[in-house]
């Protein structure tokens, strides 16, 4: 897989976005440049990976083609089968929802430090190595680097602070909520959501603008996914504008309950059914009928499999979860005599 960006991290390969967050801003600290003076290139090149795990793994769309071709597929070097483009760091491929041509364009180590803290770090900003922003010095944070831990322990437990030498912070996320149908979450779909927010001139006045934003919801999407829009909140004075974040939830349906990747339907069926056998037919959530026979003896725990009939698995499109039809078993109210003898008399028979 090449680089393990899990273990730069310290993280295991479940980590959510809180941990993610927590590991990131652990070790920037341990290992920003100008807090280790005596062994800067060390430090420096640290810096950079954790800067570029961070940058993979908290991004889902680059984690999940990550996770499924390692970092030479990830950048372009060992296209996935879907590539659209050949081997080299600029290769340009379809993304693990489908569709969208994605390229691999890792963010500054800065613009990710700046991001948590409010002022921009001083790793890789010399000439051609691609790094932008402005080194720190040490008389910036005093003698022996002391002001330097004491501005990073006021961040300890918050994302982005107030801003050292330029003044700025970024404002707080803003998180809206994104309800999608089952169906739009099988199929794929673009969500179009207007915004209204206000960008300052270069004289500082603010105005209102309006905004369309296009959301590509990909193939098999859960509830909880986030798609960021960077900096696009309000425009304050020394300030950067908050990220907006628009997070998957899923809508309720009237036939299908979802499981991970799996369907669930529940059929009612009468006793008889369940001794002798049925037929479910179902409606799939991209329009096509499903004629699915039932022969075994269907007791109350039962459940028929119907495999690849579930959701598409989002790193892999053309794979799908299972169907699991399950039964509620109409019980007669009660049985006469004779029933009663017929029944016993089947049974043992």
């Amino acid at each position: 897989m090449g680089v393990d960006y899990y273990k730069i991290l310290e993280v295991d390969k479940n980590a959510k976005d809180d941990d993610l967050k927590k590991a990131y801003r652990k070790l920037a600290m341990k290992w920003h440049p100008d807090k280790n003076p005596n062994n800067k290139t060390n430090a420096e090149a640290k810096f950079k990976q954790i800067s570029e795990a961070y940058d993979v793994l908290s991004d889902p769309q680059k984690r999940a083609i990550y996770d499924q071709y390692g970092e030479e597929g990830l950048k372009g070097q060992v296209p996935p089968p879907d590539a659209a483009g050949g081997p080299g760091g600029g290769a340009t491929y379809f993304s693990t929802g489908g569709g969208t041509p994605f390229t691999f364009n890792p963010r500054s180590a800065d613009d990710i430090f700046a991001e948590f803290f409010g002022f921009r770090g001083g790793a890789g900003s010399g000439p051609g190595d691609g790094m932008r922003g402005t080194r720190f010095s040490s008389s910036m944070f005093g003698d022996n680097m002391g002001g330097f831990d004491s501005i990073f322990s006021s961040f300890g437990g918050g994302g982005s602070g107030a801003g050292v030498g330029s003044g700025t912070r970024k404002a707080a996320p803003i998180e809206r909520s994104l309800p999608c149908t089952l169906e739009e979450l099988y199929k794929g779909t673009t969500k179009r959501m207007k915004i209204s927010r206000d960008i300052a001139d270069i004289s500082g006045k603010t105005m209102t603008v309006e905004e369309i934003l296009n959301i590509n919801v990909k193939p098999g999407w859960k509830k909880g996914t986030k798609i960021t829009f960077p900096e696009k909140g309000n425009e304050q004075p020394n300030m950067i504008p908050a990220d907006l974040i628009f997070v998957i939830d899923e809508k309720p349906h009237t036939t299908f309950t979802r499981d991970g990747n799996d369907l669930v339907v529940t059929r009612r069926i009468t006793l008889a059914e369940a001794l002798t056998g049925c037929t479910v037919q179902l409606t799939t959530l991209d329009g096509r009928n499903l004629t699915i026979p039932i022969n075994n003896v269907i007791h109350p725990d039962y459940e028929e499999v119907v495999p690849r009939e579930g959701m598409p698995i989002s790193k892999d499109p053309t794979k799908k979860g299972n169907l699991r039809i399950k039964f509620n078993i109409k019980f007669p109210s009660r049985l006469n005599a004779s029933q009663k003898s017929m029944i016993k008399e089947l049974l043992n028979g």
